[in-house]
């Protein structure tokens, strides 16, 4: 069944970091990994979810008075009993100060053509384009297909930013004779770390990686988050590398930590099983960052 529409977190225009030019990026909201520390916690879940900022809450008990079902509480910390709550969405109209948000609406393919179109000028000017980013926007690749042929036919640069765990048939059909490059994440090699930290195995994911080398007809970027004690290891990033360089690769990028996520998971109640609050130190990210020099692998 073709998909007329998605769920989508976020569009974030005038990004200069994911792609050639001026772009606008699509957040799609849904992903099949389930990261311990996801950068993005509000497109993990490929449903509407309440998002609480405690940073701007003026405790005015509207919110309280709005929902019938009891699941806020000015005491809680936390604010929402999310066993409560069914997502209706009703606090959300009376919050005066933004408090309290939806993340994620459902948009149809004709209404995001015409956003993403309003930048055009932009990417003309700049070589930019559209990069379609999450979650894990294969989640919805047959609305991704139809999208992404129209902005395609009005010769709009498209990348697309994937975990890789996709059905690599179907996006070869539908999504890839439409793309211009891909940043395609590369977390671990050895299966047994990728599952205990992201929930599934990594073999689909370098089969779909080392397929898509092998088809030769698109532009291909690894990325490599940077997360102390899990991915940012000697041994886990040494071999991430020696598989890369063993496999020609040119084009890396290694993605620094950002703590800021963990304040987004705690106001969706998530449960963090990983929290580190800090950025990396400069020497410390000098140092996860030689490995990639020492295989004089390209981009680091």
């Amino acid at each position: 069944m073709i998909e007329s529409r998605a769920l989508i977190v976020d569009l974030k225009r005038n990004s200069l970091d994911d792609g050639p030019g001026i772009r606008t990026l699509v957040f799609f909201k849904g992903c099949p990994l389930r990261c311990v520390w996801c950068h993005n916690p509000e497109t993990k879940h490929a449903y509407q979810e309440l998002m609480f900022d405690a940073k701007v809450c003026i405790s005015c008990g509207d919110c309280v008075k709005a929902c019938t079902r009891g699941a806020i509480a000015l005491s809680d910390p936390k604010r929402i009993d999310r066993q409560k709550c069914t997502r209706c969405m009703e606090c959300i109209e009376t919050c005066p100060s933004g408090a309290l948000k939806l993340a994620g609406r459902p948009w149809m393919a004709d209404e995001l053509f015409s956003e993403i179109m309003r930048d055009e000028p932009f990417y003309r000017h700049s070589s930019g384009g559209v990069t379609f980013s999450g979650g894990e926007p294969t989640v919805y690749l047959h609305f991704l297909s139809g999208l992404s042929a129209r902005l395609k036919a009005a010769d709009i640069h498209l990348n697309i930013e994937t975990c890789g765990l996709y059905d690599h048939e179907l996006f070869e059909r539908h999504l890839l004779p439409n793309l211009d490059m891909v940043f395609f994440d590369i977390k671990f090699i050895d299966p047994f770390l990728h599952k205990k930290y992201t929930g599934r195995d990594n073999g689909v994911i370098l089969d779909n990686f080392l397929r898509l080398l092998g088809d030769g007809r698109i532009d291909v970027t690894v990325r490599v988050p940077l997360v102390p004690g899990i991915t940012a290891t000697g041994k886990n990033l040494s071999a991430i590398a020696e598989f890369l360089a063993g496999h020609g690769i040119g084009k890396i990028e290694l993605l620094s930590y950002n703590p800021l996520w963990t304040g987004k998971a705690a106001g969706l109640g998530h449960t963090l099983e990983y929290e580190r609050k800090v950025f990396m130190e400069r020497e410390e990210e000098d140092r996860v960052r030689r490995t990639f020099k020492d295989f004089d692998i390209g981009k680091y």
